[in-house]
């Protein structure tokens, strides 16, 4: 993704609203993989709404940081058919 903590805001910034999948460590070679909304960016985080038929927890944050870190790893989806039926659930 990106060098900068700036740099990863300013790309999650233009992508709020948009379908998201992450793969986060779990710990002890564990790991989690979710997919949601990008819900917002705020100045130390992000959240994501997750999807709620697939998940007990309705949304999680990550820091900018954990991207950097590659703690998280982020991948957007293109598909503009996923987009619309995301923002119809919404």
């Amino acid at each position: 993704m990106a060098k900068t903590l700036i740099e990863i805001k300013r790309s999650l910034d233009e992508n709020v609203g948009k379908r998201i999948t992450i793969q986060a460590n779990g710990g002890r070679r564990k790991t989690i993989e979710r997919s949601g909304l990008l819900e917002g960016t705020y100045p130390s985080v992000f959240t994501i709404k997750l999807d709620q038929d697939e998940y007990s927890v309705e949304r999680v944050s990550y820091s900018y940081t954990d991207v950097l870190t590659e703690t998280v790893k982020l991948t957007l989806s293109e598909d503009p058919e996923v987009q619309l039926e995301a923002a119809e659930n919404v």
